[in-house]
């Protein structure tokens, strides 16, 4: 039984891990000929740790993640502590430890473990075609494929989204702008082992430790779509945005490198509820775009990978009932993570300016309780508990 993986990235190289564990033949193919990865960084949480965990990849993962032992909020502008915490209590709870990796590392770890050889770069698909017995998938250089089963992990720009669900949902501008990339650590900016954020005016500078003696940084701050910035004002863009900001922010402007700097418009797209047609299926971005305010699109990504491949394993009704199945565990729990992240974007970035600056005002008596109460939620919503 051979399955098609279109797209190398998290979501794709997790399924084919998994599926080739639960004992199908897989082909990967990738339109890009070398895979860079958007952004920086990404925090892999509990439930994102688990499956790769379960995919084999403990030790490898470990090796790649930064010591996130506390938490902490601080004022924007004059710097202070408004609350900060253990994430223990979170590790003692979900029964794993969260990690920050940088997002090259993580793409490579998981390339190296499938097999970088094995993967087809520059393999761009333009059409999916299906019959009762397998799917054909052709590429913009006339050459195709076919197997029994095709996996869409082609991420948030997806082409094969609009053929399994019959039209093109757009994608939604959440309404700010994240700048992130990797410094190497300085303990007066912020602690070697404790995730770090400033907030104010419905902006936020957030640190991170990951491997490497590296802080994984970003910056965000609401503002138009669209809006004309490059490279060579990037630093003074950043100082006109964060002005007023406390001494530490400062620093990490003046520390950052422009040209290794990522600068993103942040969107996502309204959840929908197929994701299956037939012999193909949707997955991660393709299925569920979200924004990376709560951190969970590639460990939603992660998830899919591993529901899908033991649907498929101890289901025997036939592929396009497996499918189904996959889709019917997975629409809700995505679409929950989608709106969970929209409404903490709502919030943090100041949709709504009252409810922004109570947030704020909470965070002063915050203890870490109700904080690691809401990630735990989210964490033990996984496959893996």
């Amino acid at each position: 039984m051979k399955a098609i993986v279109i797209g190398g990235g998290i979501g794709g190289m997790s399924t084919a891990i998994a599926l080739e564990k639960a004992g199908y033949e897989t082909a990967v193919y990738e339109a890009v000929k070398e895979i860079k990865p958007v952004g920086a960084a990404i925090s892999i949480w509990p439930n994102g740790v688990k499956c790769l965990n379960a995919l084999g990849m403990k030790e490898a993962l470990r090796a790649l993640g930064g010591n996130m032992a506390y938490m902490a909020y601080n004022d924007f502008a004059s710097g202070t502590t408004l609350t900060r915490f253990s994430m223990s209590p979170l590790v003692q709870q979900v029964g794993e430890y969260p990690y920050p990796v940088a997002r090259a590392e993580l793409q490579a770890m998981l390339i190296d473990t499938y097999g970088r050889t094995r993967i087809n770069f520059g393999k761009r698909v333009i059409q999916v075609e299906q019959s009762e017995n397998g799917v054909i998938a052709t590429f913009d250089d006339n050459s195709q494929v076919s197997g029994d089963f095709l996996i869409a992990a082609d991420g948030t720009h997806s082409v094969i989204r609009q053929y399994v669900v019959e039209q093109a949902p757009e994608r939604r501008y959440a309404g700010y702008v994240n700048w992130n990339g990797l410094v190497e650590i300085d303990e007066s900016i912020a602690p070697a082992d404790q995730w770090t954020t400033f907030v104010g005016e419905g902006k936020r500078v957030s640190l991170m430790p990951v491997s490497g003696n590296r802080f994984y940084f970003f910056f965000d701050v609401p503002l138009p779509k669209g809006l004309p910035e490059d490279r060579t004002t990037l630093k003074d863009d950043l100082r006109g945005y964060f002005s007023g900001w406390a001494e530490p922010v400062q620093k990490l402007i003046a520390t950052i490198n422009p040209e290794t700097t990522n600068r993103v418009e942040i969107h996502d797209i309204e959840p929908f509820s197929s994701f299956v047609k037939g012999r193909v299926a949707l997955l991660g971005d393709a299925a569920h775009s979200t924004t990376p305010d709560i951190g969970q699109g590639g460990c939603a990504a992660m998830e899919d990978a591993i529901v899908l491949a033991s649907t498929l394993a101890s289901h025997s009704l036939g592929i396009e009932d497996a499918l189904l199945r996959y889709q019917s565990r997975r629409v809700e729990r995505v679409k929950d993570l989608v709106l969970k992240a929209r409404k903490r974007c709502d919030v943090t970035h100041g949709k709504d300016p009252v409810v922004t600056a109570e947030w704020y005002q909470s965070l002063k008596k915050e203890t870490g309780e109700r904080v690691l109460a809401g990630m735990c939620e989210t964490i033990e919503g996984g496959p893996l508990g």
